[in-house]
């Protein structure tokens, strides 16, 4: 398990290496699964560093308005958008493994997406299917 802090503040957090080091671990060829057992967090793979994370970020706040419109209304205004936001930005990732290493392409990070300002502390799970 992997443990993230994402702060107070929406984030598109890398765990790419995370997800590396575990690949390489287990070694061999497979399916690495990687689960955020939380109701209001995500998992992406997106080119990160070049401006990508900010535009996620701001496309989620397009489609999902940090506003008083969400009946689920308790924390933070708007975190109603946060429950949402997993249908969008799904909770899981399933990546292949070749010889220990992650199959990405040149410029794919795995990232966890995170919009709920509340909860500053999520844990990943990474399991592997070996093939």
């Amino acid at each position: 398990m992997v443990r993230v802090s994402t702060g107070s503040k929406e984030t598109v957090h890398d765990i790419t290496g995370e997800c590396e080091r575990f690949a390489a671990a287990q070694g061999g060829d497979g399916l690495l699964h990687v689960f955020v057992p939380h109701a209001t967090a995500g998992v992406a793979i997106l080119e990160l560093g070049a401006g990508s994370d900010d535009d996620l970020l701001a496309a989620l706040g397009d489609l999902l308005p940090a506003d008083d419109r969400w009946r689920h209304a308790h924390g933070s205004r708007g975190h109603g958008r946060s429950h949402v936001m997993p249908a969008l930005v799904p909770p899981f990732a399933t990546i292949p493994v070749l010889d220990g290493r992650l199959a990405l392409g040149t410029w794919q990070s795995v990232a966890l997406v995170d919009l709920n300002v509340d909860n500053p502390d999520r844990q990943v799970r990474l399991s592997m299917l070996k093939g």
